[in-house]
């Protein structure tokens, strides 16, 4: 497998909430990753795959909700997302995709 597709398989998908949207403004970028992957792992993906400097990556684990369906008790996935906090004069534009 090549270093390339080895970044992909640590992020899954950029976030585009309210809450991502302001750490934007404070040069971040918050990114859904595999509940396996490292802070380490997470820059080395970010770095190589965007060409930006990294600064800080700071990890949480979002527990799933249990919602109902049809009248079934389901539970969602739990989630890791990263925090990527970017060295100044970097910069990405999540809106056009990976």
């Amino acid at each position: 497998m090549s270093a390339k597709a080895e970044h992909y398989d640590v992020i899954v998908k950029p976030i585009i909430t309210e809450k991502a949207t302001m750490t934007a403004e404070n040069n971040g970028v918050v990114f859904q990753v595999t509940k396996d992957s490292t802070k380490p792992q997470i820059k080395q993906a970010v770095e190589a795959l965007f060409g930006v400097k990294v600064k800080a990556v700071n990890t949480t684990i979002t527990k799933g909700k249990t919602k109902r369906f049809k009248g079934q008790l389901g539970r969602r996935n739990d989630v890791k997302k990263a925090y990527v906090t970017l060295e100044a004069g970097n910069t990405i534009d999540v809106s056009t995709g990976l």
